[in-house]
């Protein structure tokens, strides 16, 4: 993920640093598409999350293992003037970290009674991911546009066994049903021939804890836990 996000880094600079340098005039594709005040597409990417973990106590930090998830989603794109947009863009985010927990969380258990899965939780998440972003954008440069997006966002996380009854005694981790997060990012329009190819990079960040507690509260999972919270990175494409 950190090759890709440095690739894109690259290729948005090296672009953008052009467009300044040679700013001779070229024929501009889709001259009319920022004319429209309603515009529909779609996206689709990568995903980097993890967790920002606050503790009780210093009893030392559980590792997040991360792994690469998936975006996919649609735009309605609403256009205030050349410079100002605001979006909707309905999606379903699917992403996946594992919990790595050092070995003095345990202590007072026998050592006989623990396996290697109890040092060790999958979180498998799954949200209904719907952000409404106001972006601004530069002056358009021949074929493209460098732009800024923020904005704010609710979901529903529908791995996040919130309602179920078994919790980290029984191997469940459970984490909270409704997440709001925000997030900030910046990215280019390409004015191609046929449509307008948009790759942007945004970090997101919840606003609320979503640990679901186990029912001991000196549980060795959650509680020396004060909050949990998703962040993390998104990578989109975009097509209109």
């Amino acid at each position: 993920m950190r090759k890709l996000i440095a690739l894109f880094i690259c290729i948005t600079a090296s672009t953008v640093c052009s467009a300044q340098l040679f700013s001779r005039e070229k024929v501009q594709n889709n001259q009319s598409m920022d004319k429209q005040s309603l515009s529909w597409g779609y996206y689709f990417g990568a995903n980097n999350l993890d967790f920002k973990i606050d503790y009780n106590d210093n009893k030392g930090d559980i590792e997040t293992i991360r792994t690469t998830g998936f975006n996919v989603g649609l735009v309605a794109d609403v256009s205030v003037n050349d410079y100002v947009n605001f979006r909707l863009e309905p999606g379903l985010v699917i992403a996946s970290r594992n919990l790595q927990y050092p070995e003095n969380y345990f202590e007072g258990i026998p050592i006989e009674d623990l396996s290697p899965s109890d040092f060790l939780r999958e979180i498998k998440s799954t949200y209904v991911y719907i952000p409404l972003l106001m972006r601004l954008s530069t002056k358009r440069v021949n074929n493209l546009k460098p732009y800024i997006t923020v904005g704010v966002a609710t979901s529903l996380n529908l791995s996040s066994n919130e309602k179920n009854p078994e919790d980290n005694t029984g191997g469940r981790f459970r984490t909270a049903r409704s997440v709001q997060f925000y997030e900030v990012g910046f990215g280019i329009d390409f004015y191609l021939y046929w449509f307008k190819f948009s790759p942007s990079i945004r970090g997101v960040f919840a606003f609320n804890d979503e640990l679901i507690r186990d029912v001991d509260p000196n549980s060795p999972w959650t509680g020396n836990i004060n909050s949990m919270q998703t962040r993390g990175i998104f990578i989109n494409f975009t097509f209109r």
